[in-house]
């Protein structure tokens, strides 16, 4: 079975169980200052897993774009990814654990035809915050699973959330297969990390509500998110003993083999067989890592509101993801650029189902292509910084240049790196930096509150009045929001000039003076199209949506497709006022404004 059939037989599975089916949402998230990337299906619909009505229904099912970024320095092994595809289908306050667990049991089994004797599955031991999950203990006790295959975990395994400080959360109860590998000891189970249990699947109960107090109560509304991984599920499927020799990672394989000379080994039809070590050494490892770091950067940089490569934020990662991967083609020999090679066959994998990525090859493919070459020169300066015997420390925080290239040429050289001296200086310089981040990204979606509602709806008023200033061509390319101040981007090619600012600043705060009322309606994209609604039409959108209107309806002052949160009347903004404007990338500007 490749993606496609699996996509859609997921699909067409939870279809028949009154699920409606939504689109992939971006993967950079609209106003959600507490992750860079979506990273799971549920992080879209986090507004109506607290609580607000989806135009769609209570049932919903889709296949969601995901990019993880903690584990990037695990890619390598067999199954870590950067980007993947994650299947999902969500209970908004309807059906719970009896169907969720018995529809997941009834997929495996039945759609995918894995046998009973290959799944292990877990669930919530309990604590003093909430008890054992003796409900789905018993289901899938009912549905045949052994007891003895049925693993009690706290809540490091078997528990979600909430997504901010507060919020939503509950236990989660999860599938594994197991296989052909031999395990690690007489004790080896699913909390184990040697490879004889790979989870397929993850139903997660938000049953709970956590407060600030860091209280677990419980929630009015009960919801269920489950997430099953595309990638990994195909490589179940097919007997492979990783993720890349799947449809959607293979042919990018073929060509690093390509360019390189090198061959990727691999034990084909021996499910777990293969001694994983090998894996972290050698070609192996830098094919894997090549094939998942500039296929994450193609998605990232084709998405809807795709970034390139710069010093900050979403930016940052794509910068690390290419030039990391430059660097382990360097090691298996690849001397001249490459990515754009294989960004094309990235593109080419994703083109029939994520149509954005090819709308948007052309800026993918120039962007690659600078990133790459001013790699290859801070390599060259880092040579030369290296031949005057700078710290290799002060070597990779100023020029950039990976440790791994200096611990190179110190061996050619007969000298040896303080490898021990480095890795210290570099944990403290990590914390420093993970300290500011949390700081940066604290609140969030889950913790939205007055401020953030206010800059949430001040950002359509911003967005009609660069319309109005600058010409219809201006379109909303992101946009990031915290309790203190919103930043927005836009399609425009030149800076802004004082007298525009000015004008803009004008526009929003009369509309803000005349107390517009904000309303909400459900219609379908097409009406929203004919009523004249701003959005994102190159995307996917479900087949009804929310349109905010700020304005009398029958002449608005704007009207947008958009999830909300928003003010009632625009009074409640206060003042306006532009604090910064400046260039994103190429062709996109950027706005950083307050409300005071």
């Amino acid at each position: 079975m490749n993606t496609k059939e699996l996509r859609q037989k997921y699909l067409e599975f939870f279809e028949s169980k009154g699920h409606k089916i939504i689109p992939s949402a971006s993967l950079i998230p609209e106003n959600d200052p507490t992750v860079l990337f979506t990273t799971a299906g549920m992080h879209p619909l986090v507004p109506y897993l607290m609580g607000e009505k989806h135009p769609e229904g209570v049932r919903l099912t889709d296949v969601q774009k995901c990019i993880r970024t903690g584990d990037i320095d695990d890619v390598g092994d067999q199954w870590h990814l950067t980007f993947f595809e994650m299947l999902g289908n969500w209970s908004l306050n309807d059906y719970w654990k009896e169907e969720a667990l018995t529809w997941s049991f009834e997929f495996l089994t039945k759609e995918l035809n894995i046998p009973i004797e290959k799944l292990a599955v877990t669930v919530f031991e309990g604590d003093d915050d909430a008890p054992f999950d003796e409900e789905s203990f018993n289901i899938w006790k009912n549905l045949g699973i052994p007891q003895t295959r049925i693993y009690k975990y706290n809540k490091k395994e078997n528990w979600w959330g909430p997504a901010g400080v507060t919020g939503p959360c509950g236990p989660d109860s999860e599938m594994f297969y197991i296989t052909d590998k031999e395990a690690c000891g007489s004790d080896c189970q699913p909390s184990c990390s040697c490879g004889k249990y790979v989870e397929i699947w993850n139903d997660v109960f938000m049953e709970y509500h956590k407060d600030k107090n860091g209280n677990f109560n419980k929630a009015e509304n009960r919801n269920v998110d489950t997430g099953m991984g595309v990638e990994r599920v195909t490589a179940i499927l097919n007997n492979f003993d990783d993720n890349y020799h799947g449809d959607s990672m293979w042919p990018i394989v073929e060509k690093i083999e390509e360019l390189s000379g090198k061959k990727y080994t691999f034990n084909k039809g021996n499910l777990g067989f293969e001694e994983e070590p090998e894996c972290w050494k050698g070609d192996k490892k830098a094919i894997r890592i090549i094939s998942d770091h500039i296929r994450a950067a193609v998605m990232i940089m084709g998405d809807s509101r795709g970034v390139a490569p710069s010093n900050v934020d979403q930016g940052y990662v794509v910068r690390k993801l290419v030039r990391r991967a430059v660097r382990y083609g360097r090691q298996i020999g690849i001397k001249n650029n490459f990515c754009n090679s294989i960004a094309e066959e990235v593109i080419n994998i994703f083109t029939d189902v994520y149509p954005e990525i090819k709308k948007n090859e052309k800026f993918v493919l120039g962007e690659m292509e600078k990133e790459e070459g001013k790699f290859r020169q801070t390599l060259e300066q880092g040579i030369k910084e290296f031949e005057k015997g700078i710290d290799p420390f002060v070597l990779f925080t100023t020029y950039g240049f990976p440790i791994e290239i200096t611990e190179e040429l110190a061996e050619e050289e007969g000298l040896k790196i303080d490898r021990a001296d480095f890795d210290k200086k570099m944990k403290k310089h990590q914390d420093l930096s993970r300290a500011g981040a949390e700081q940066k990204f604290k609140g969030g979606l889950a913790d939205a509150g007055v401020e953030t509602t206010r800059l949430h709806t001040a950002t359509h008023l911003l967005h009609m009045a660069l319309r109005k200033v600058l010409g219809e061509h201006v379109e909303q390319k992101g946009s990031n929001i915290t309790a203190e101040r919103l930043r927005f981007d836009f399609s425009h090619g030149e800076k802004m000039t004082d007298e525009q600012k000015q004008e803009v600043e004008k526009i929003i705060n009369d509309a803000i003076e005349a107390d517009y009322p904000v309303t909400v309606e459900e219609m379908t994209v097409e009406q929203a199209k004919e009523l004249g609604a701003i959005g994102l039409f190159g995307d996917k959108y479900e087949a009804r949506v929310k349109v905010y209107t700020v304005g009398d309806p029958e002449s608005p002052f704007s009207r947008e497709i958009c999830g909300g949160p928003h003010v009632e009347h625009t009074s409640e903004l206060g003042s306006f006022k532009i604090k910064k404007e400046e260039a994103s990338s190429a062709g996109i500007r950027r706005i950083k404004a307050i409300l005071i």
